[in-house]
């Protein structure tokens, strides 16, 4: 190597050690100034819930406010697509739901950006069960009543948090398990998809534990099953959909992303701040009393996981011929 070269690779190993060195000493500032949770879905959902409480988590630990911005609409993609295009400085962070894994492939047509490519994944937070719940004036008292029904009547309607949430695919999954004849009516999250089986707008919804349970309790809603492959903690009573079709599993995780691009020091340090908050003794409370289960993550596992849910629900969509306007 001439003396030229060396000094070629002198400077960039300078500069490489400079920004090394910057980015953490960025990351010990960070946050300096508010930062932005988008929430791709209405207010009252599970996503909303779980935002809001970590962002006070955060608040406690850091000393910087973490606002939660609600940008409902698209099943989750217009939130997405602002995180997406945001500067990459740390203050502007995704929380989203497994709904990002259907999207990929539901509307692999119209999206305008790589899920895998142009968001940095941070943590994967928690796995939260989609509850099969009925209105209360709908005569069942079992999935195979509600089937049944479905089949006589022709005249079911099903809501759900938004095309391409996990609650329209599970919708699309009990047709094609059972063949039942029922319309799927999409809502801005999950707050007004619980808010429309309350006012019997609908007549069931597969909606996520977290907006479901206090309705559950109240008796506004009447819960039939759970859809994870194991029995929810939060509903020891309720059988599982697996126990009754083969395969119907579907987990609605929830996962902290940021722009592509953000130094890593500061994912890194968001999630450790992350870790310590689902072992915070609240947290912890609120998750087994509402029945989400904490389970933290590397952005290495967040990334493996991601992609095994994308290749699951492709096979779901491509089977059924599934397709949104």
């Amino acid at each position: 190597m001439n003396l030229k070269s060396n000094l070629r690779f002198a400077c960039l190993l300078i500069s490489a050690v400079t920004l090394g060195v910057s980015g953490a000493v960025h990351a010990q500032n960070w946050p300096d100034k508010t930062v932005r949770v988008i929430v791709p879905f209405g207010p009252g959902g599970g996503t909303d819930i779980q935002g809001r409480l970590l962002g006070k988590k955060f608040y406690e630990s850091m000393g910087q406010t973490f606002v939660v911005d609600n940008r409902a609409g698209a099943a989750g993609l217009i939130g997405a697509e602002l995180t997406v295009k945001s500067p990459p400085d740390g203050y502007t962070v995704l929380f989203t739901t497994a709904s990002l894994s259907v999207n990929v492939t539901l509307y692999k047509k119209s999206i305008t950006f790589n899920a895998l490519k142009d968001l940095a994944p941070v943590c994967w937070i928690s796995s939260v069960p989609l509850v099969l719940v009925t209105h209360p004036s709908v005569p069942a008292k079992s999935v195979k009543d509600l089937i049944a029904l479905a089949k006589k009547t022709g005249k079911l309607n099903a809501g759900n948090n938004g095309a391409g949430t996990t609650s329209f695919l599970a919708v699309e999954m009990l047709k094609q398990a059972t063949g039942a004849s029922m319309v799927n009516v999409s809502y801005k999250g999950g707050g007004p998809a619980i808010s429309a089986l309350i006012s019997g707008e609908v007549d069931f919804e597969f909606a996520t534990a977290l907006a479901a349970a206090p309705h559950v309790t109240s008796g506004k809603v009447r819960a039939l099953a759970v859809t994870t492959a194991k029995p929810a903690k939060a509903y020891p009573n309720l059988p599982t959909m697996t126990s009754i079709y083969p395969d119907f599993d579907v987990d609605n995780w929830y996962a902290m992303f940021m722009p592509a691009g953000t130094p890593k020091p500061i994912i890194g340090k968001l999630n450790s701040e992350i870790l310590k908050a689902l072992k915070a003794s609240d947290v912890q409370e609120f998750m087994a009393r509402e029945g989400g289960q904490p389970v933290g993550s590397t952005p290495e596992e967040l990334t493996a996981m991601f992609k095994r849910e994308i290749a699951k629900y492709a096979k779901v969509i491509e089977a059924g011929h599934i397709a949104v306007q």
